[in-house]
């Protein structure tokens, strides 16, 4: 079997490196510098720019729709601390008479519970939040008004925002989609887009979510993959061409490895459109797992991370050996990132982008940072911790000779390359 993960237990620096990372996480511990990334550039030649979807970031790391992307306190908050890019908390979409087929899911559940998580098949130790996800839980029209706000405190910064909305998932004896809510829902978000000033096309995300894991839907086979060949057509028809940049968010089914590649290619290559980039893959779901009372819950942690890079790793060696027509689309990925080095581990699998939940939501003590907010404590601990850091992980790197540097420079975007080139191999191997 391939190991899971590719990077070894310790980062092969230079002792010059090493002594000038730790000083730099010791003294960043009562505030990062600004200009983060040109700092990044200047002290360690590292460049660490990238792509989420086919938009230039000035960072890899964002945050997750969710539960802390629901108010603009958040955003702001994000937008100070320097996240690449920021996915609004999911809305349900409405047609114009406000009516949604998926009221459901727009329910006010707020409940988090934080904990330690211990990975069944490794042992290892990670952290978990468990609560009762739902979309956004007022209107249409509130949503729109927040999606405005949040464009414009970021039009100064080079923060990415985008939405996030869940449209109506016929089951298998439903019929026809509500064509009505994705036309007057995508077009509303067009206009919002336009109004604030963006330049480009309406980027968004559709969320299909991990938590329709507990629903009957989610158990026929079939209609998941009816989904996935007919969504992406079904938003992008309501603009006219040109006019959107869609990003699907690819769930977790509760089903095996071999039905996870199904959905890639009925995602990417049996539908009439296919999406513009992919987000992979958050949460699992445990039947038994009890929550509020509840029977089921969805869960992270190092299986979420173990079974996503398990499958990027078949998707990518699929891709090798000539099994897509058309390719594989950018990639961002989500799921148990809680340090640069798995960061970089979705990366060495062509994943140009992460985004996160868990990792701004830990208690104050599992931070190296001694102030600041959540977001600034975990970008300190994701780029200069010592040991799991995305600084001495992009030296270990090069001195290893995996990434080439041009010019003295190392570039994340150069590590998304790297299983075409040097990572050929093990891609290519036989599990």
């Amino acid at each position: 079997m391939l190991k899971s993960l590719i990077l070894p237990s310790h980062p092969l620096l230079r002792e010059k490196d090493a002594a000038r990372i730790q000083r730099d996480y010791e003294r960043f511990r009562s505030g990062m510098p600004g200009a983060l990334e040109s700092y990044l550039f200047e002290t360690y030649r590292l460049d660490v720019s990238s792509y989420y979807g086919p938009r230039r970031i000035k960072n890899p790391f964002g945050k997750a729709a969710g539960q802390l992307s629901l108010n603009m306190n958040q955003v702001q908050t994000d937008i100070d601390a320097g996240l690449g890019f920021v996915v609004l908390k999911t809305v349900i979409a409405e047609n114009a008479q406000g009516v949604r087929a998926m009221q459901d899911w727009a329910v006010k559940e707020t409940r988090m519970v934080v904990s330690r998580i211990t990975g069944k098949e490794s042992g290892e130790a990670g952290w978990n939040v468990t609560w009762q996800g739902r979309g956004w839980h007022g209107s249409l029209a509130s949503y729109a008004e927040f999606l405005k706000a949040a464009l414009e405190a970021a039009r100064h910064s080079k923060t990415v925002i985008v939405p996030s909305c869940k449209y109506h998932l016929p089951g298998s004896d439903e019929g026809e989609y509500q064509m009505g809510e994705y036309e007057y829902t995508t077009r509303l978000l067009e206009r919002i887009w336009r109004s604030a000033g963006q330049a480009g096309p309406l980027q968004m995300e559709k969320d299909f979510s991990p938590t329709l894991a507990g629903s009957d839907k989610a158990k026929q086979q079939e209609t998941v993959l009816k989904w996935l060949r007919d969504v992406p057509e079904r938003i992008k028809r309501s603009l006219p061409e040109g006019s959107i940049v869609l990003g699907i968010k690819l769930m977790n089914t509760i089903f095996e490895d071999a039905f996870q590649l199904q959905a890639f290619r009925a995602l990417l290559e049996e539908g009439s459109q296919r999406p513009d980039y992919v987000v992979y893959a958050n949460r699992l779901y445990d039947q038994e797992r009890r929550f509020a009372g509840k029977e089921g819950a969805a869960y992270g942690g190092p299986d979420l991370s173990a079974r996503n890079l398990r499958i990027l790793t078949q998707l990518r060696r699929m891709e090798l050996q000539g099994q897509f027509e058309a390719g594989i689309p950018i990639l961002s990925g989500t799921g148990n990132i809680h340090s640069g080095k798995m960061a970089l581990e979705y990366a060495l699998r062509g994943v140009s982008s992460v985004q996160m939940h868990t990792m701004f939501q830990k208690p104050a003590s599992a931070y190296g940072m001694r102030s600041g907010s959540k977001t600034e404590r975990a970008l300190h601990e994701l780029y200069f911790h010592p040991h799991t850091g995305l600084v001495p992980w992009l030296l270990h790197l090069r001195e290893a000779g995996e990434v080439e540097d041009y010019d003295g420079v190392i570039s994340f975007q150069a590590v998304t390359e790297w299983y075409r080139n040097k990572g050929r191999d093990y891609f290519l191997l036989k599990s």
